[in-house]
C-alpha cells in the first residue's frame, strides 16, 4: 500500500504540459478545482471528466499511475460515498429502504469529485519538478513579501516536504519489512491491535526523519545557503503564448461551469 502513494513524484517528459510555466500550471489547477466544486449536474461532471482525460492525454501520464495513487484514498472515498448514500433524503429505491435515488446520485457525484480532485493535483506534481514548483509558487506569492511574510522560506519548506514524501515512504517500507522479519504482524487482529502494532514503526521513522533533516540543514549551511535575498536562479521562468492559451481555456471552463450550475446541468 505504501508503494502506491505517488504524491510528490515527478515524471520527466517533453510534452506540452511539461513545458508550461509552473505558475501557469498552479493557476490552472486553482481554476480547475473551483470549476470542479461548481459542478452540480451530470453534464458538468461529464465536462470535468473530459477535461481531465484530455490533460492526462496531453501530459502522457498513464491512467494506471493516477489510479495507483488513488488506492490509499479508497477508504476515505468509500466513507464519504456511504455518508451521502445513507443520509441523503429523497425517493426510496424500494419501499421501506433508507437508500434513495438522490442518495445514489449524490454518492456517485462525491466519488467523481474526490477522484477528479486528486487526479488534477497529481497531474501537477507528476509534470512539475519540486524546484520548478517552488519557483512558481514563490513568484506568484511574491507580492505578499511587502507585508513581511517569509514567502521564500514557506515555499522552500513546501518543496522539501514534497521532495521527501517518496523518501519517507521508502524508509517506512524498509522499517516495516525489518519489523515483519522480527515477527511483527501488521495485517491481522482488530483495528486497535493493528494500530498498536504500528507504534514500533513511529520511533525509528521519527529518528530517521530528524537525522535526514539535520543532514540537509548541514548541507545547506556548507553551501552558504541564506534564503531568498539576492538569490539567483539557474532557470528563469518565462511565459509563452501557450501559457496564456492554457489560462484562457481554463478560465472559459470556469465560466462554462458557472453557466451550467445556473441552469442546473
Amino acid at each position: 500500500m505504501l508503494k502506491d502513494i505517488t504524491l510528490g513524484q515527478y515524471f520527466p517528459g517533453d510534452t506540452i504540459v511539461h513545458r508550461l510555466d509552473p505558475r501557469t500550471k498552479i493557476l490552472v489547477l486553482i481554476l480547475y478545482i473551483v470549476a470542479l466544486f461548481l459542478a452540480s449536474g451530470w453534464v458538468g461532471y461529464g465536462v470535468m471528466i473530459a477535461v481531465t482525460a484530455v490533460c492526462m492525454l496531453l501530459s502522457h501520464i498513464k491512467p494506471a499511475n493516477i489510479f495507483k495513487g488513488l488506492k490509499p484514498m479508497l477508504l476515505i472515498i468509500a466513507f464519504t460515498a456511504a455518508l451521502n448514500l445513507f443520509y441523503t433524503k429523497g425517493t426510496p429505491v424500494l419501499p421501506g429502504w433508507i437508500i434513495t435515488w438522490e442518495g445514489i446520485a449524490q454518492a456517485v457525484k462525491m466519488i467523481l469529485r474526490i477522484t477528479l480532485l486528486i487526479a488534477g493535483t497529481f497531474l501537477l506534481t507528476y509534470t512539475t519538478s519540486p524546484m520548478e514548483l517552488t519557483d512558481g509558487m514563490e513568484r506568484l506569492l511574491s507580492p505578499l513579501k511587502k507585508i513581511g511574510l517569509p514567502i521564500h522560506e514557506l515555499t522552500m519548506m513546501m518543496s522539501m516536504a514534497l521532495r521527501f514524501i517518496p523518501t519517507l515512504i521508502e524508509e517506512t517500507d524498509k522499517i516495516m519489512s525489518a519489523q515483519k522479519a522480527r515477527g511483527a504482524d501488521f495485517e491481522n487482529g482488530t483495528l486497535v491491535q493493528r494500530a498498536k502494532a504500528l507504534l514500533p514503526i513511529l520511533v525509528p521513522l521519527f529518528v530517521s526523519s530528524f537525522r535526514r533533516a539535520d543532514e540537509l540543514a548541514v548541507a545547506m549551511e556548507c553551501r552558504c545557503y541564506h534564503g531568498g535575498s539576492g538569490r539567483t536562479r539557474m532557470k528563469q521562468l518565462h511565459m509563452t503564448w501557450q501559457d496564456g492559451a492554457a489560462i484562457l481555456l481554463f478560465a472559459l471552463l470556469l465560466a462554462g461551469m458557472i453557466l451550467l450550475k445556473r441552469f442546473g446541468l
